[in-house]
C-alpha cells in the first residue's frame, strides 16, 4: 500500500491543527453553524439528524491492520464502539462530540489516515475495485493510478469548490466490480496493441437523475490520463449548473451539452493544459508502484482447506459463497460479510475490526479492503489458513455465508441518522435479511443484488441493484418503490420502476412475492434474477408485484 511521505504526514498534521482552532471558535461561539460549515466540510464533519457525523476516507479501499486496530479504537474512545463501512469505501463515526473530533483526525493523522474531501463539492474519495492486485480476471492493478489520482485532486487549487460534488471510480479487471459507469468519471484499465491504457467514461451517476456514463475516449495512455482528467474537470468546473444544484452534477452536463459537444472541449482545454505535466506525475507513478509491489506469497500445501470442505457443510456453504478465485491458485480472496442476519448492513463492531486486523496481521499478508458493497476483504489468504479464519469470524459474528447473496443488502442509513432521508432503509434490510433467513432460502435463490435509499440522493445505489427499493415521503407516511433490472457490472443498467410505492408494512411481502414469481419463472437454477428479468422482460416480475392489477385486469 502507499506509504506517507515526510511531506504527507506534514501536511496532515498542519491540516488538523487547522481545523481545531476552527472547531474551538465554533465551540466558544466566535464561529456560528453557518460559517463553521464549510470548514467542517472541507474536514469530513457533517451535521446529521441527531449528532455529528464524521467520514474518514480509506483510498480505494484499502487499509493494514494498524489502520483498521486504529479505527477500532476510535470507535471505542470517541463514539458508541462502532463504525459504518460506506459505498464510497469509508467509514462514518455516526455520535462524535464536537470537540472530540480534532483528536480523533490527530489519531488518525498517527495512521496515515484523515477525513480531507470525504465531502464538499470538490473530488471525493476515489474507489477502485476491492479485489485490486488479487483479482484472477484481473488486468492490471488499478491502485497506484487511484493513489496518483488522489494525490493530484487532494487540495487542487482550481478544483475545491466544483458546482457539485464529483466522484471517480477506477476498474482493473474483466468484471467491473468498481460500478465505474455509475461515477462522474469512471476509468477502466484496457490493452491495445500490447499497450496498457485507459478507457475514460463520463457523466455517470445515480440520485435524482440516474445516467449510465459515455464514452469520452476509449484509450488514453497514462502518460496522457491526468492531463485528461484535468481537461475534463476544468470543462467541467465552467459549464457545470451552479444556479441549480439538483441540475449541477456532471452527468447533466453532458446530458445537456452531448457528449460530442464535451469532447471537443475538453480537447481544447487538453491541449492547453498538456505542456503542465513535464513527467514529474509519471515519475510520482513509478514511485507509487513501487508501493504495490505483490506480496510474498506462501507456498504450502492445502490438504487442511480440502479436508475441512469435504467434511464441514458450514465451512464449504461459506467457501462456495464468500471466497472468489485469486489469481495465485492456492490462495483466494476472502469476503467477510457484514450483513449477518438482522443486523445493520455496513457495521462493524470495535472488537469486530479488532479481530478482521488481527485475521489480516496474521494470514492475509496485512492487507484489507473494504467493498463499495459495505463488506471488508481480506484478498490474500493462503487455502491452509482458511478453516481457521473461518472460525475466528464466525465465533465474533462474521461467519454469515451470503456474499451476493439476497440478505447482502446495500443499505443507506435513513432516516435512522440522515437529516436529508425521507424514510428509513435499515429496517427495511433487517426485515429482508431475516425473512428469507427463516424461509432458508437465500442460497437456492442465488445471486440477487438488493440495494436500498432512504431519499432521491441513492446513497444505497438503488438504480443499479436487481431490485432496488427507494424510501420516499408521501403525506408524512413513508412509501417504498420498487425498480427492477438494474445492474453495476460492466452491463451497467438503470432499474425500471415498477410501479406504484409500498407502504412500510407491504415492502416486505411485496419482495416476497416477487422473489417466488422469480424461483417460478426461471428455467433452472442456474439461472439468476437478473438473467431471467432480461430474458423475460419486466411484466411477469410486475405481475408477482401486483396480484390485485391482474386480478382487475382479468
Amino acid at each position: 500500500m502507499y506509504h506517507y511521505t515526510d511531506f504527507d504526514a506534514a501536511f496532515i498534521k498542519e491540516r488538523n491543527a487547522q481545523f481545531r482552532a476552527q472547531v474551538e471558535r465554533r465551540i466558544d461561539g466566535s464561529l456560528t453553524e453557518d460559517e463553521f460549515k464549510p470548514l467542517r466540510l472541507m474536514n469530513g464533519l457533517y451535521l446529521q439528524l441527531h449528532a455529528y457525523m464524521l467520514r474518514v476516507a480509506i483510498p480505494y479501499g484499502t487499509l493494514n491492520s494498524r489502520q483498521m486496530h486504529k479505527l477500532a479504537d476510535i470507535a471505542t474512545k470517541w463514539d458508541k464502539g462502532y463504525g459504518h463501512f460506506t459505498t464510497r469505501q469509508n467509514i462514518q463515526y455516526n455520535w462524535p462530540e464536537l470537540r472530540d473530533v480534532p483528536d480523533m483526525l490527530d489519531a488518525l493523522g498517527e495512521v496515515n489516515m484523515h477525513a480531507i474531501q470525504t465531502s464538499g463539492n470538490t473530488i471525493r474519495n476515489v474507489t477502485a475495485d476491492h479485489f485490486s492486485g488479487a483479482a484472477a480476471d484481473e488486468i492490471a492493478d488499478p491502485r497506484p493510478i487511484a493513489e496518483l489520482i488522489r494525490q493530484w485532486s487532494t487540495d487542487h487549487p482550481e478544483f475545491q469548490f466544483l458546482p457539485r460534488k464529483f466522484k471517480i471510480a477506477v476498474s482493473g479487471a474483466a468484471h467491473d466490480r468498481a460500478v465505474v459507469r455509475a461515477h462522474d468519471i469512471g476509468l477502466r484499465i484496457v490493452e491495445r496493441d500490447g499497450e496498457q491504457g485507459f478507457e475514460v467514461i463520463v457523466g455517470g451517476g445515480l440520485g435524482r437523475t440516474p445516467m449510465i456514463g459515455k464514452v469520452l475516449y476509449d484509450f488514453v495512455t497514462a502518460e496522457d490520463l491526468l492531463p485528461t482528467l484535468e481537461a475534463i474537470v476544468a470543462v467541467y468546473n465552467v459549464l457545470g449548473r451552479r444556479d441549480n444544484k439538483y441540475k449541477a452534477r456532471i452527468k447533466i452536463t453532458v446530458h445537456e451539452n452531448g457528449i460530442e459537444d464535451i469532447r471537443a472541449r475538453v480537447d481544447a482545454a487538453y491541449a492547453l493544459v498538456r505542456s503542465q505535466f513535464t513527467g514529474i506525475d509519471q515519475q510520482a507513478l513509478s514511485r507509487i508502484e513501487a508501493d504495490f509491489a505483490a506480496p510474498q506469497y506462501k507456498v504450502a500445501p492445502t490438504d487442511a482447506y480440502d479436508a475441512a470442505y469435504q467434511n464441514d457443510p458450514l465451512f464449504r456453504s461459506w467457501a462456495d459463497t464468500n471466497l472468489s478465485a485469486h489469481k495465485q491458485k492456492d490462495y483466494a480472496i476472502v469476503s467477510i460479510s457484514l450483513k449477518a442476519h438482522g443486523k445493520t448492513p455496513g457495521d462493524a463492531s470495535a472488537e469486530q475490526m479488532h479481530l478482521m486486523a488481527d485475521l489480516a496481521a496474521r494470514y492475509g499478508h496485512d492487507d484489507i479492503r473494504i467493498s463499495h458493497e459495505q463488506n471488508v476483504i481480506l484478498p490474500h489468504v493462503h487455502k491452509s489458513y482458511l478453516p481457521s479464519v473461518y472460525a475466528a469470524l464466525r465465533a465474533q459474528g462474521l461467519g454469515t455465508a451470503n456474499i451476493g447473496l439476497i440478505s447482502d443488502i446495500i443499505a443507506c442509513p435513513g432516516m435512522d441518522y440522515c437529516a436529508l432521508a425521507t424514510a428509513r432503509s435499515i429496517p427495511v434490510a433487517q426485515e429482508i435479511a431475516m425473512r428469507f433467513d427463516e424461509l432458508k432460502l437465500e442460497h437456492d435463490v442465488g445471486p440477487l443484488q438488493i440495494k436500498i435509499s432512504g431519499c432521491i440522493n441513492a446513497c444505497g445505489h438503488h438504480h443499479v441493484g436487481h431490485i432496488g427499493i427507494l424510501g420516499l415521503d408521501r403525506a408524512g407516511v413513508e412509501n417504498y418503490q420498487v425498480t427492477l433490472g438494474g445492474d453495476a457490472t460492466q452491463d451497467a443498467n438503470i432499474g425500471e420502476r415498477a410501479g406504484p410505492g409500498f407502504s412500510s408494512e407491504e415492502i416486505l411481502p411485496a419482495i416476497e412475492r416477487l422473489v417466488h414469481g422469480y424461483l417460478e419463472l426461471r428455467e433452472d437454477r442456474n439461472e439468476t434474477f437478473i438473467e431471467c428479468y432480461k430474458r423475460l422482460g419486466a411484466a411477469p416480475f410486475k405481475a408477482a408485484l401486483y396480484p390485485e392489477a391482474q386480478s382487475n385486469a382479468a
